[in-house]
């Protein structure tokens, strides 16, 4: 055999190893392959091992896996007129490979978009005490929206999270000034209930005393009790003239 035909056949041997090497493709379990054909759609290949026509074929791959994707920090100015800056979490993932590929051109880009823009558009239709109250409701809120806008593209979002909510710093001194306030109010409230309370208790406490006088003597000498166990004062209380009148009985009988 000649040089020359050697050559041949090693030219023809690495034509068809690499025709073959770009023929064969193998994905893994979370990916799939959109296959154009000539410019045409085909139906996507994968997972495993499956052969694709060179040079006629191209092939797009498409990862099924969930994508967490951070929402930049947004300024928005609320209802109520007051600018605050939020940012959030989404996660998304391709449900359906063909149109994800052919739809849009970038399907993380254009979901970064539009979770920003919806973003702004929600947070601002709210007023600051919702969005620091009410925020699993705007986390649904956002993430129905947002699925929906993003739905013809083949991409399902399944959360969306408000991670942070920075507030002016004039804006969170007023609320620090109003929740003192706030728990000064309880607190006098709390404290004018126990009065009321109480006053009910003395009230019926004076109507239980009113009815034996000499329960009153021995309320009298039992505060003396309680006032002596300090032993760092000296107290000076009137004696009644309940007490004295047996004395005074037996002192007339005697003269």
């Amino acid at each position: 055999m000649d040089p020359g035909t050697i050559a041949t056949i090693v030219i023809i041997v690495v034509l068809l190893v690499i025709i073959l090497s770009s023929a064969i493709k193998v994905f893994p379990e979370y990916q799939r392959g959109v296959i154009f054909r000539l410019g045409r759609i085909n139906p996507p290949k994968g997972p495993g091992l499956f052969v694709i026509i060179p040079i006629v074929d191209r092939v797009v791959r498409v990862d099924l896996r969930t994508i967490t994707m951070d929402v930049p920090a947004q300024e928005v100015i609320t209802k109520d007129n007051v600018p605050v800056k939020v940012n959030a979490v989404s996660y998304f993932r391709v449900i359906d490979p063909t149109r994800a590929v052919i739809e849009v051109q970038n399907y993380v880009v254009a979901t970064s978009q539009i979770a920003q823009t919806t973003l702004r558009s929600v947070l601002g239709q709210s007023d600051l005490d919702h969005l620091l109250t009410e925020r699993e409701k705007l986390n649904t809120r956002l993430q129905e929206i947002i699925d929906g806008q993003t739905d013809p593209w083949g991409i399902k979002v399944s959360i969306v999270e408000i991670k942070d909510v920075e507030i002016p710093s004039s804006m969170q001194r007023a609320m620090a000034r109003q929740a003192e306030a706030e728990r000064e109010r309880r607190a006098k409230v709390i404290a004018a209930e126990g009065e009321y309370q109480a006053s009910e208790k003395l009230e019926q406490a004076a109507v239980v005393l009113s009815k034996t006088p000499a329960a009153i003597q021995l309320r009298y000498l039992q505060t003396l009790v309680e006032v002596a166990a300090e032993k760092n004062s000296t107290t000076l209380f009137p004696i009644p003239i309940d007490l004295m009148e047996p004395f005074l009985k037996r002192q007339k009988e005697s003269t």
